[in-house]
């Protein structure tokens, strides 16, 4: 068997060997590592000597950053676009992502950690400052082909709350039917889009009352 090189007191990239760590379950040789940024991680030597592995991670959440911010455009609208289309799909907190993110939307690769890819594709694709980013297809993803500029007013005509739903030979907005049926049209919506309910099924969940 071959000497296990010691690297201990060693630094590679961010990280500075500490001691020995636990093998993994293959076999391979691992270390306990500190990063520059204090945090440790448990690091196989082999990735720290190839360079695979720079950092606890903040090597490449660092990258990310002056990636997205070299191009000098974190102040305008389409930036805050871009960071809200992520909240929308990524972050659980937020109060919207249940219609986002909740539902399996997500943002294709090339938009979501490269803001310049995204900028690129707005401004070769009708993108003016009184216009919204629209998904053509609402249950699609946010990508080029699914994508698209509209004015405030297409897209309230566009929301959930005002698709059209007809039951019984009635027709109304889902607004409409809410109002109607004496029920809560957000509620309304969210079980119908994000639950996969049918509109009888919805209905009777939320208490609604037949008319």
């Amino acid at each position: 068997m071959a000497k296990i090189q010691d690297l201990t007191g060693k630094k590679f990239n961010r990280l500075t060997v500490i001691t020995r760590a636990d093998n993994t379950s293959s076999g391979m040789t691992c270390w306990v590592c500190k990063c520059d940024c204090g945090k440790q991680k448990i690091v196989a030597g082999k990735h720290l000597k190839s360079g695979k592995i720079k950092s606890c991670g903040c090597y490449n959440h660092d990258a990310l950053i002056k990636r997205n911010t070299k191009h000098g455009l974190t102040n305008t609208r389409l930036f805050r676009i871009w960071g809200n289309m992520k909240d929308r799909c990524y972050n659980p907190n937020k109060s919207n992502y249940c219609y986002y993110g909740g539902r399996g939307i997500v943002i294709c690769e090339e938009w979501l950690d490269n803001f310049e890819n995204f900028y690129n594709w707005a401004m070769s694709n009708g993108y003016k400052s009184h216009l919204s980013i629209d998904r053509i297809n609402s249950n699609g993803n946010y990508e080029p082909a699914n994508c698209r500029w509209i004015t405030q007013k297409e897209q309230n005509n566009n929301r959930r709350d005002n698709k059209i739903i007809t039951f019984n030979g009635e027709t109304h907005t889902i607004s409409e039917w809410a109002d109607k049926l004496k029920i809560n049209k957000h509620s309304l919506a969210t079980a119908i889009y994000r639950d996969k309910r049918d509109f009888k099924e919805a209905v009777q969940r939320l208490g609604g009352t037949w008319i």
